[in-house]
Parts: structure tokens; C-alpha cells; sequence
């Protein structure tokens, strides 16, 4: 599972094993060190996510199964006219083997800065696909 840490106006992403975070919920404290050793000494919040299919996690819905509601503002709509309200498919608020991204805000900071334990990686370049043309 991605882990992204958001922290002031930077964020840092990360890969973790999913069965640590099962049966969280959005709004649960967790330790860094569950994210990564070197972080122990940071607090995180779960403040959202999404699933394998997409489908972002709805604080107000709750458990882990993906539940089609009505909804007219917030997460997992975007708002295009004035009164519109839709149906759609959502996620639970309580993470799940199943969850691929699950977004944290980091509440009390640890010994060690985010951009030592996280290290900016460059991006390899895209080959042009029509140059062979």
C-alpha cells in the first residue's frame, strides 16, 4: 500500500504493508514507526484514502465495504451544478487489505526531518515514442 505523509505544503509517499493499518479508521493516530523504522517519534493522522478500484474513503460511511450512496458535496463528488445530488460508490472509513493509497497528516514531528527519512528521487525520463517514426 502507498503511504502519502503530507507535512506544511510538502508531502512524502511511501510503500508499507497493509496488514499493519487493518481496522483503522480515518481520524486514528499512528506511529511512524509503523510507516517506517528511522520515523519512530512521529505521529500520524488517517485522513483519507482510496481503494484498489479507485473508489476514495468516505469518513461519514462506515466499515470497510464499498457502499453506493446519494451524495451532493464533499469526498468522492465533484460538484458541477447547484442542488445536483448523485449516487455514487464510496468506500468505508476503516482500512482493509484492499485499501492502495491511505493519505496521513503528520501531528506531532519526530527527531529527524521528512526530507532525511524520505529522499527526493529523480524521475527517469520518458522515451518519445514517435521518434522512431
Amino acid at each position: 500500500m502507498k503511504i502519502v505523509i503530507s507535512h506544511k505544503e510538502k508531502s512524502y509517499q511511501t510503500e508499507a504493508d497493509s496488514a499493519q493499518f487493518s481496522g483503522k479508521k480515518i481520524g486514528d493516530e499512528i506511529d511512524g514507526s509503523l510507516v517506517k523504522a528511522e520515523a519512530a517519534g512521529y505521529k500520524l493522522v488517517i485522513t483519507g484514502g482510496s481503494d484498489s478500484s479507485g473508489f476514495p474513503m468516505r469518513r461519514d460511511v462506515h466499515g470497510q465495504a464499498i457502499k453506493k450512496i446519494v451524495i451532493g458535496k464533499g469526498t468522492g463528488m465533484r460538484k458541477t451544478v447547484k442542488g445536483l445530488r448523485m449516487a455514487k460508490r464510496v468506500h468505508g472509513n476503516t482500512v482493509e487489505i484492499k485499501i492502495a493509497q491511505l493519505n496521513t497528516k503528520v501531528v506531532l514531528e519526530g527527531e529527524k526531518k521528512l526530507d532525511e527519512l524520505f529522499p527526493k528521487t529523480e524521475k527517469k525520463e520518458e522515451k518519445d515514442r514517435n521518434k522512431d517514426k
